[in-house]
C-alpha cells in the first residue's frame, strides 16, 4: 500500500539562508519523494529567498502579491483534493529526517485527531556557564546587584539575542545608546547556545565598582577581575550539552492566553511520551484533510499570533483533538521573524488574544480578559504618566500608549469578529466546560 500523500507548506518572508535550510531539511526528509509534495508560500519578500527556493526542483512556489502574515498559509492550504495529510513548517525550523513518519502514523491510528504535534527544540543546544559575584544595593535602587552583562559571543558571533538567563538575572534595561544589558543578583545561570565544535565563549561584563568575580563554564571556577569599564572574559565551554523546548504542544492558561507547553525547559526526557494537548503550535504541525475542510483556514485578519490558537479553539468546539508526538523532532530559530518582546510582537499578541476569545470563549471570559486588559493598562498609566506628572518628572507614554493602540485596534474589528462568533457557537459539538476545562494556572 502506497504512503499517504503528504504537503508540507513553507511559509516564506525574506526568510534568508534560514528558509533554504529549511528547506533541505525537508528534501532530506525520510518519506517517498513522490508522495510528499513542498510548497513554498511566499509573501512578497524582497530578500531574494523566494528566488532561491523557487529554483529548487521539488518546490513548488506560491507567490502571494503582498504580506499577509501568517494566514498566507491558507494559499496552499484550499487546494485538498490531492492530498491526504498537510503540514506547516516554519520558514527558520528544521525537521530531522524522522520527522514525518510519526505525526503520520499518530494520525493515521486516531481519525478523532484533528492535528499531530512535534517535539520543537530551540535551533542551537546550550552550555550552562555560571557567573557570581560580591553584591551591593546602590541608592534609589534597592536591588542587589553583582555584575553587568551586555554582550555574549561564541565562535566569533554574536549570540545574544540566544542566550538563556535563567536563574539570579535581573530583568534587561538599556543603557544611553540603547544597548541592553542585565546585571546579575550574585550566583547566576547563564544559558549558552553553541553549534557545531566551539569551545569557548566570550561575556562581555563590568561593575560599577571595581570587584572579584568568577565564571565557570562547566569544568572550575575562574577569578575575574571586573571593572566599571566593559571587559571581554573568555569561558571555557566544558559542561555537557543539552536541548531546550520551544513548545511540546501548546496550552491555555487561565484568563485566556495560549502558551507554548515546555517552553526554555531543559529536555531532560519529562516530554518523551505521547500526550492530548489543548492546541498546537503553526511552527510545525500536520493536519489530516478532513481536519481542515471542517474546521476551516486561518481568519485572514489575525495577520501573525493566535491564529493557530483561534483555529484549535475552533477545532476543539467541534469535537477534535490534538496529539504531542515525541519521535517526531523540529529544531526552531525562535522568534526570528518579528523578534519576541517587540513593540510589534507586542501590539499583535495583545489585540488578536482578544480577538481570539472574542469569537470563541464564554462570554464571561471574553469579556474578563478585555476588562482586566483595560484595568491594568489603567495601573500603568498611574505608575507611568500620573505619578510623575504629580511628582513634577517628565512622564513615560510608550507602554500605555502602545497598550491603548492594542485595544483600539481591537475594537476596530470586533464588529466584523462577532457574526463568526454567533456562527461558530452555534455549530459547537461540545460545550464550553470540555474547552475551558484545559485551562492551567501557568
Amino acid at each position: 500500500m502506497p504512503a499517504p500523500r503528504v504537503r508540507l507548506v513553507v511559509l516564506n518572508y525574506n526568510g534568508g539562508d534560514l528558509v533554504v535550510r529549511c528547506v533541505e531539511h525537508l528534501e532530506r526528509l525520510d518519506w517517498p519523494e513522490d508522495r510528499l509534495e513542498i510548497v513554498v508560500v511566499d509573501n512578497a519578500s524582497t530578500d531574494g529567498s523566494d528566488v532561491a527556493v523557487g529554483a529548487r526542483p521539488r518546490v513548488r512556489l506560491v507567490r502571494s502579491p503582498a504580506n499577509l502574515g501568517f494566514p498566507g498559509n491558507n494559499l496552499a492550504m484550499r487546494d485538498l483534493d490531492d492530498v491526504d495529510y498537510v503540514g506547516l513548517v516554519n520558514d527558520d525550523a528544521f525537521a530531522e529526517p524522522g520527522y514525518l513518519q510519526p505525526l503520520v502514523a499518530a494520525l493515521e491510528a486516531d481519525d478523532t485527531l484533528g492535528a499531530a504535534c512535534p517535539k520543537i527544540l530551540l535551533a542551537p543546544r546550550f552550555v550552562d556557564v555560571h557567573v557570581g559575584s560580591p553584591t551591593r544595593q546602590v541608592p534609589n535602587d534597592g536591588r542587589d546587584l553583582g555584575l553587568r552583562i551586555d554582550g555574549l559571543e561564541v565562535a566569533g558571533r554574536d549570540r545574544w539575542r540566544d542566550a538563556g538567563f535563567a536563574e539570579g538575572w535581573h530583568l534587561p534595561e538599556r543603557g544611553p545608546a540603547g544597548r541592553e544589558f542585565r546585571w546579575s543578583a550574585g550566583e547566576a545561570l547563564l544559558r549558552v547556545p553553541v553549534e557545531g565544535t566551539a569551545a569557548t565563549a566570550r561575556l562581555r561584563l563590568a561593575s560599577d565598582v571595581p570587584l572579584v568575580a568568577w565564571v565557570d563554564g562547566g569544568g572550575a571556577k575562574c577569578p575575574v577581575d571586573v571593572t566599571p569599564e566593559p571587559a571581554w572574559v573568555e569561558v571555557p565551554l566544558e559542561g555537557p550539552r543539552y536541548d531546550i523546548v520551544n513548545n511540546v504542544g501548546s496550552v491555555l492558561v487561565e484568563g485566556g492566553w495560549g502558551g507554548d507547553r515546555g517552553f526554555l525547559e531543559p529536555d531532560v526526557g519529562q516530554y518523551d511520551e505521547p500526550q492530548d494537548v489543548f492546541a498546537w503550535c503553526g511552527a510545525g504541525v500536520l493536519f489530516p484533510v478532513a481536519y481542515l475542510r471542517d474546521v476551516g483556514l486561518f481568519d485572514e485578519r489575525f495577520f501573525m499570533y493566535y491564529e493557530d490558537t483561534d483555529m484549535a479553539w475552533r477545532g476543539r468546539s467541534r469535537g477534535w483533538r490534538y496529539r504531542y508526538v515525541p519521535d517526531a523532532v523540529l529544531r526552531h530559530v525562535h522568534a526570528a521573524t518579528s523578534v519576541e518582546g517587540s513593540p510589534l510582537f507586542h501590539h499583535y499578541v495583545e489585540r488578536n488574544r482578544l480577538l481570539m476569545l472574542a469569537k470563541n470563549a464564554p462570554a464571561g471570559l471574553a469579556a474578563g480578559a478585555a476588562g482586566r486588559f483595560l484595568l491594568s493598562t489603567a495601573s500603568y498609566a498611574r505608575r507611568d504618566v500620573v505619578r510623575p506628572v504629580l511628582g513634577g518628572h517628565r512622564p513615560s507614554t510608550g507602554l500605555v500608549g502602545a497598550r491603548l493602540r492594542s485595544f483600539a485596534a481591537y475594537l476596530r474589528l470586533l464588529p466584523r469578529v462577532l457574526p463568526d462568533r454567533r456562527q461558530l457557537r452555534a455549530a459547537r459539538r461540545v460545550h464550553d466546560e470540555a474547552v475551558v476545562g484545559w485551562a492551567t494556572d501557568r
